[in-house]
């Protein structure tokens, strides 16, 4: 199960991560998000321990979201030490988050 990132959470949990980090920003209204949630649940799992999978709620934590040019949802973002290097927007196949996180790992 992906973790739940908010903008109090964000910068320890993505930015300061010696791991890779997927962050998956979504709406429970999207419908699209609901098809990739359970993707990235299933990403999560996989990953445990080589990476940290999450999810930020946008309705409730826009701060980051909006630092990072997220305009449409589900937009999910990969970091590396900090620094933004992948990104995602709309429905993708799990190998396109796997892939992501693998080139990282």
């Amino acid at each position: 199960m992906a973790l739940e990132i908010t903008d109090a959470t964000f910068e320890d949990v993505v930015l300061k991560s010696d791991k890779p980090v997927l962050v998956d920003f979504w709406a429970a209204w999207c419908g699209p998000c609901r098809m990739v949630g359970p993707i990235i649940d299933q990403v999560s799992d996989e990953y445990d321990g080589k990476a940290v999978v999450g999810k930020v709620d946008v309705d409730a934590n826009q701060e980051f979201a909006a630092k990072y040019g997220v305009r449409n949802i589900p937009t999910v973002l990969v970091f590396k030490d900090g620094e933004l290097v992948g990104r995602q927007v709309g429905v993708a196949p799990k190998n396109a988050y796997t892939d992501a996180l693998d080139s990282l790992i």
